[in-house]
């Protein structure tokens, strides 16, 4: 089956979102240039120097709506692997899966966009298709934020407003919303010292109240519709704190306490009220206060033409929303955009990463579908 030897070749490149993608991303490009795209490579040094690259690539004519598929080449770390019969950069296919990093979340959706294409073989196109590959998905959609940015490919499809396919995991289901999320890091100062001493000078104390205060604030909300929205499982934004002061031994006083917030937004709610008072809170006890992170929930009408052209094709009956976020919540000039890939998003993340090969046909056949939909037949 083509489709695996290809995945089995992008699963190759260990492109965890720490280290650069420069090499899967020639692949990618190399690939689309193969199948006779024109290609916009546009490189970034992230926070830490490494650079970083995103690739998009059209084919056919410059006019019309077309379609356009996103998607990201970097994945999460291997801390741990449980798949014994093969390590997380060697595809491995066993009873009717494939095993792999990135196998489905999200390689294995490229993989299928490319077959698609292939498919297609030399059936004139009517409407462009374009192919977009990101950097930094996992860490804060930093590539998607530079194609926004400073890419000409995207702000042609922008004012084409070009129909969008997000190729994330949602077992070939369509995904008309999605919700955004909100981080910041939260940080006290003290004074590391040997604890029997007596001078040091404890940053967990210098913290307490602003955690109290963040007790309070969770009490306060759990419960109160203004911050749910019935249309997400759970409907909650799912506030999650952290608290580490990385201190290395049990007698040092520790100099810093570290505290970490995330929220998950939804269309509606007013994050920026919940972050403004997170960070009065901070301000008020002295403590340095860091956004680290903001993305917009991504909401297409679910009763617009476009969703039910897509329910159509992929013959299903209702379209859903889901709680993760995508690179979606940073494409949001598109008007009609939905999350629509193979595989199962319980299985990104995990250590046995995989995705059902029947998944991958059905996908591959699926987008098929739409480019000739769009691109072939659109006149």
């Amino acid at each position: 089956m083509r489709s695996i030897e290809l995945l089995s070749e992008m699963v190759a490149f260990p492109s965890i979102s720490s280290t650069s993608n420069v090499e899967v991303s020639r692949w990618v490009e190399n690939q689309l240039q193969l199948r006779g795209f024109q290609i916009e490579w546009l490189s970034y040094q992230d926070a830490h120097g490494i650079t970083k690259a995103c690739i998009l690539g059209q084919k056919g004519p410059a006019t019309g709506r077309g379609l356009s598929y996103f998607c990201h080449s970097d994945v999460v770390p291997v801390n741990t692997w449980s798949f014994s019969e093969s390590g997380p950069w060697t595809l491995f296919e066993k009873d009717g899966r494939v095993y792999g990093r990135g196998s489905c979340d999200m390689k294995g959706s490229l993989i299928c966009m490319m077959s698609a294409i292939d498919a297609i073989g030399d059936a004139p196109l009517n409407a462009p298709l374009n192919v977009v590959c990101t950097a930094d998905e996992e860490v804060g959609l930093q590539g998607a934020r530079h194609i926004v940015a400073d890419s000409t490919m995207y702000r042609d499809i922008v004012s084409r407003q070009s129909r969008a396919i997000i190729g994330e995991p949602t077992l070939l289901n369509v995904v008309h919303a999605h919700k955004g999320g909100r981080s910041m890091r939260i940080k006290s100062h003290g004074v590391a010292a040997h604890s029997s001493t007596g001078k040091g000078l404890n940053a967990n104390f210098a913290m307490i109240p602003f955690l109290a205060d963040m007790y309070e604030m969770c009490q306060r909300i759990d419960g109160d519709v203004q911050w749910q929205d019935d249309r997400y499982d759970p409907p909650t934004i799912n506030l999650n704190l952290g608290i580490n002061d990385h201190t290395s031994a049990i007698n040092i006083t520790p100099a810093q306490s570290i505290c970490t917030i995330y929220f998950r937004t939804m269309p509606g709610i007013d994050a920026d009220a919940l972050v403004s008072e997170i960070k009065a809170s901070a301000e008020r006890h002295q403590l340095d206060f860091e956004m680290m992170f903001q993305g917009n929930p991504l909401f297409t009408d679910p009763e617009c033409n476009f969703i039910a052209e897509l329910l159509a094709v992929a013959d299903k009956p209702s379209s859903q929303t889901v709680s993760y976020g995508t690179d979606g919540s940073c494409f949001t000039e598109l008007k009609d955009i939905a999350v629509l890939g193979p595989g199962d998003i319980r299985q990104a993340h995990t250590d046995d990463e995989w995705i059902d090969i029947q998944q991958l046909k059905d996908g591959t056949l699926l987008y098929e579908k739409l480019i000739r939909r769009w691109c072939v037949e659109d006149a």
